[in-house]
């Protein structure tokens, strides 16, 4: 069954249907919530919710093949209610347990990449995810996002160059 058999029997409540349109999308959303979360709990449970208005809202996707662009700004969107939500601005204490190993060089790349991504606004680390790592096109990126295609192209140069100023000092 195509994507568009798929959508009308999920329409018509058909919950296979709807888990084989949204089901090889959740690993890739549950990514893109903790890039806005940065809690992997938090993201589960964003990614979660997310899936469940997914549900609810399958009749409001106009074009069938936006399904991906569609359930990620649906993530997205929940991502940000929970950022805003009162609970979210509670204090967390970092991990106290942190593993001691020997790091090797790229080891220490990655810390420092992860450490200056985690600087960055969630907006940015958004538009880098979505473009970099799931290596969607700016126009997707833009629809996610919900803005034009321009502006997602002047938030992924942004973000890139707020990066590499930091990964620049790290290194001095």
């Amino acid at each position: 069954m195509g994507e568009a058999g798929l959508i009308e029997a999920a329409r018509g409540g058909d919950e296979s249907a709807f888990d084989s349109l949204v089901g090889p999308l959740i690993d890739s959303a549950y990514k893109l919530a903790v890039v806005f979360l940065r809690d992997p709990n938090e993201a589960q449970d964003a990614v979660q919710e997310a899936t469940v208005r997914a549900w609810r809202s399958l009749g409001r996707l106009r074009d069938e093949a936006a399904v991906r662009q569609w359930f990620f700004a649906i993530v997205a969107n929940q991502c940000r209610s929970m950022r805003r939500a009162r609970w979210w601005s509670v204090v967390r204490l970092e991990s106290i347990s942190r593993r001691q190993q020997d790091l090797d060089e790229s080891h220490d790349q990655r810390l420092d990449l992860g450490r200056e991504l985690s600087k960055l606004p969630a907006t940015d680390r958004a538009v880098i995810f979505l473009f970099f790592y799931l290596d969607l096109p700016l126009n997707e990126v833009a629809k996610v996002l919900r803005i034009s295609p321009q502006a997602a192209k002047s938030r992924v140069h942004r973000a890139v160059t707020r990066l590499r100023l930091g990964m620049v000092e790290v290194k001095s």
